[in-house]
């Protein structure tokens, strides 16, 4: 967004007007922290990190187009979460997650015991060859979209109750 889109966005949402000049001040300072965070180290060890891409409808040149922003999550070894890195392309593919994973390695990231993702074609092998001693797991909300594809729609809330009683058993 341009210094006069942020303003006119600031004066729509919350109605006070900021000069754009300020505006180029405090995203300038803001900036170099979000660099700092992009490429900060990390924990050597998570124990279980999430990951997966979000499509949002971006405005780029007077169009509107659609855009993946590729997201990790982890939870530490101390029980916080932290968000490890966010990354925007154009799409999701198993290529561009080779790269993330590429980057969390550089970042200090040896070993994760658990991974979590939507089992996109490809992604699996891709979590191998980088992290190949981590456990694999297909997240249970596309595990639940997924089986739910092959129930007719007058079935599917009867279809999601009874599958509750699978992905919340204790073992």
């Amino acid at each position: 967004m341009s210094n006069s889109d942020i303003e006119e966005q600031l004066s729509e949402l919350y109605g006070f007007i900021v000069s754009t000049s300020t505006i180029s001040i405090v995203t300038d300072k803001i900036s170099t922290n979000i660099i700092a965070w992009q490429n900060g180290p990390l924990e050597s060890t998570y124990l279980v990190v999430w990951m997966d891409a979000i499509v949002f409808k971006v405005r780029e040149n007077s169009r509107v187009v659609n855009r993946a922003i590729y997201l990790t999550v982890a939870l530490r070894e101390d029980g916080l979460k932290e968000v490890l890195g966010m990354w925007l392309v154009k799409n999701e593919s198993s290529a561009f997650w080779m790269s993330v994973l590429t980057d969390l390695k550089t970042r200090g990231v040896d070993d994760i015991l658990i991974t979590v993702t939507d089992n996109l074609n490809g992604f699996t092998d891709t979590i191998s060859n980088v992290i190949p001693n981590s456990d694999r797991q297909i997240c249970v909300v596309h595990q639940i979209r997924n089986s739910a594809r092959y129930v007719v729609w007058k079935d599917k809330m009867e279809f999601a109750k009874d599958l509750r009683y699978i992905y919340t058993a204790p073992n």
